[in-house]
């Protein structure tokens, strides 16, 4: 399967539902969002899936865009994907495994963009949100966008982080947070 990004460029996709690609109306509204802030950025994909969110990043000048998957087939096509949209003076890194397991390994490597997508109907949510808190993935200014279905997880508070803003896409909704800011 393929599907496409920006550019009119075409990345692969794993074929059935596993990797359930980021709906294209859904990408480009996150794009549109952070427009002028992804030229010279770092990007995380955390359950990257087919990548086509980094992919994007990569495309639109990221510095430097890192994903996170669990499946070994993904991974591939997450590599082919980036290396063949990347430019010479961009950096990628794909690593497989548990999330919550891998982010340890990126620890006080902050991102200006974080992109998480885990399946709608996982766990991963809160684990995942407070564990960029923890292990300071988040630099000061950057921004988590959070992909779910409101009927598997709703918008909820988290130590650290701020809830700026919530857009609904159909059955995508994205929900955006911040650092959160420390009164003096």
């Amino acid at each position: 399967m393929s599907l496409r990004i920006y550019g009119n460029r075409t990345i692969k996709t794993l074929p059935g539902q596993n990797t359930r690609p980021t709906p294209s109306k859904v990408r480009q509204a996150l794009f549109n969002i952070w427009q002028g802030s992804i030229a010279g950025c770092r990007w995380l994909d955390v359950c990257a899936g087919s990548g086509a969110l980094g992919a994007e990043a990569l495309c639109r000048g990221a510095a430097e865009v890192v994903g996170i998957e669990l499946s070994a087939s993904a991974c591939r096509i997450i590599w082919e994907n980036w290396e063949r949209v990347s430019q010479p003076e961009q950096k990628f890194h794909v690593i497989r495994g548990n999330v919550l397991q891998q982010m340890d390994r990126l620890r006080n490597q902050p991102f200006d963009r974080i992109y998480f997508d885990p399946p709608y109907d996982s766990e991963l949510y809160m684990p995942v949100l407070t564990g960029i808190v923890r292990f300071g993935l988040l630099a000061s200014t950057g921004e988590v966008a959070v992909e779910h279905n409101p009927d598997s997880w709703q918008a909820v508070e988290v130590p650290g982080l701020s809830l700026i803003r919530e857009k609904r896409y159909g059955t995508s909704h994205l929900t955006f947070y911040t650092p959160e800011t420390v009164s003096a």
